[in-house]
């Protein structure tokens, strides 16, 4: 990254990157559910997959967090969230439709002018979503390449 602050980004943009980072927080949430329910199941496979999912939503999170620091835009204080109530039984149809969700976001956030290290990351996101739709597991979100 160069010694320049990074240009501005639209006030929409920025609601919409706020509007993610949340979206993460509770997607995290979720799989983190899932992931404990399966555990209480000693549903050992299921565990992992869900603890994938649940680590990359996790990233996401953290991600967003720092480049909207790196903004210069303050963040909200996530802690209120709380986790959703979940049930093991049908939980791929719910897990599906919330990945649909995401990929629909990051798809609508790359239709909008976004600088090149902002691009990067929610193409990198849209890619890991678009991943975890099709298998419904996690571990798709590599070191940040900065």
């Amino acid at each position: 990254m160069s010694g320049r602050p990074p240009a501005p980004l639209s006030a929409e943009t920025v609601v919409l990157l706020h509007a993610a980072r949340l979206a993460e927080k509770r997607q995290a949430l979720f799989y983190r559910s899932l992931a404990s329910a399966a555990e209480d199941a000693r549903d050992e496979e299921l565990s992992e997959r869900l603890n994938g999912l649940h680590a990359d939503e996790q990233h996401h999170l953290s991600r967003l967090t720092v480049r909207l620091l790196e903004l210069g835009e303050p963040v909200a204080d996530l802690g209120p969230e709380r986790a959703p109530a979940v049930s093991l039984e049908d939980w791929e149809a719910a897990a599906r439709e919330r990945e649909a969700a995401e990929l629909e976001r990051y798809s609508q956030l790359l239709l909008l002018p976004l600088d090149d290290r902002t691009r990067v990351m929610i193409d990198e996101f849209a890619a890991a979503e678009r991943s975890h739709a099709r298998v419904l597991g996690g571990k798709w979100m590599g070191a940040e390449p900065w």
